[in-house]
């Protein structure tokens, strides 16, 4: 390892992002970070993005997978490429996020500077560059969902409970403890689930005020399975990670959302009630 400029893989997983890719990755290829590489991983896209790309930076690895095979399975392809090429660090990228010219460089930096720190998250904003839309997250173990903190908390590093995987530096030490993300999580909570691994493993999670990212957040527009995504994945990371005490009162209240989610099925049936009640029947077929 390059004591000075560590080796970091940017890993990009496209899935038709003819709209944002190109500014993704022309952002990352303004980087000032003198030692790092380009994965672009792409789940089958049907617009031309992956080809225009592939076409356009030339000094970057390019994947293509012949399905769409999900977050967590797609972002492992180009992590296990990278790690074969000897990288030091991992950088998860969005395809619809741009970074900075600075940012790899200023994390880098920072995981030289916190040794027990395994995974490091820059300050989210969303399109307009201001509005935050991650500076941190916080896992809710009674009410059964993950929010996210919108507002920095201090002006220097700080921990957190989780990452999001919109833009995260991963050590390799990780990745050596504890293997790649869950291959269980098609969308959403993958991160979450990585990140409570890491730090279960002894790895210090840290948001990286210094650092700001913009996310375009396509997923808000483009993904109509959004809600079937998050109610399933978020089954599975409660079940996985809430401790034997928790389910004395997850359990039962996961039964009431249930008998609502019935309820509203019966009195005011919509596409995101059918999408709930198909979560709860697809959640039974997950190998647990």
């Amino acid at each position: 390892m390059d004591q000075k400029f560590p080796k970091i893989f940017v890993i990009v997983l496209n899935f038709n992002g003819a709209k944002t890719l190109p500014g993704c990755l022309a952002s990352v290829f303004q980087s000032d970070y003198p030692n790092f590489e380009t994965v672009v991983v792409d789940n089958n896209s049907q617009d031309g993005s992956f080809e225009k790309a592939r076409l356009a930076y030339s000094k970057a690895h390019f994947i293509k997978n012949s399905a769409n095979i999900g977050f967590a399975k797609g972002n492992n392809v180009g992590i296990r490429f990278a790690l074969e090429k000897f990288a030091d660090h991992i950088f998860v990228l969005n395809n619809d996020a741009i970074i900075e010219n600075d940012a790899l460089s200023l994390l880098a930096k920072e995981a030289a500077k916190n040794p027990a720190a395994g995974i490091f998250s820059p300050i989210i904003t969303t399109a307009n560059g201001e509005d935050v839309w991650f500076a941190g997250g916080l896992v809710d173990w009674l009410g059964m969902k993950n929010t996210h903190i919108t507002k920095p908390l201090a002006a220097i590093s700080y921990k957190t409970d989780y990452v999001s995987g919109c833009a995260m530096l991963i050590k390799k030490d990780v990745f050596k403890k504890i293997g790649l993300f869950d291959e269980r999580y098609f969308l959403y909570y993958e991160d979450a689930d990585f990140s409570l691994r890491a730090n279960k493993a002894g790895f210090d999670l840290l948001i990286v005020p210094s650092v700001s990212v913009r996310h375009l957040e396509q997923s808000n527009t483009n993904n109509k399975s959004k809600i079937y995504w998050l109610v399933l994945s978020g089954l599975l990371f409660f079940d996985t990670h809430t401790s034997w005490l928790q389910k004395f009162w997850t359990k039962p209240y996961l039964m009431a959302r249930k008998i609502k989610n019935l309820y509203d099925l019966v009195f005011s049936p919509s596409d995101v009630s059918r999408d709930i009640r198909k979560a709860y029947r697809d959640y039974k077929k997950i190998p647990k």
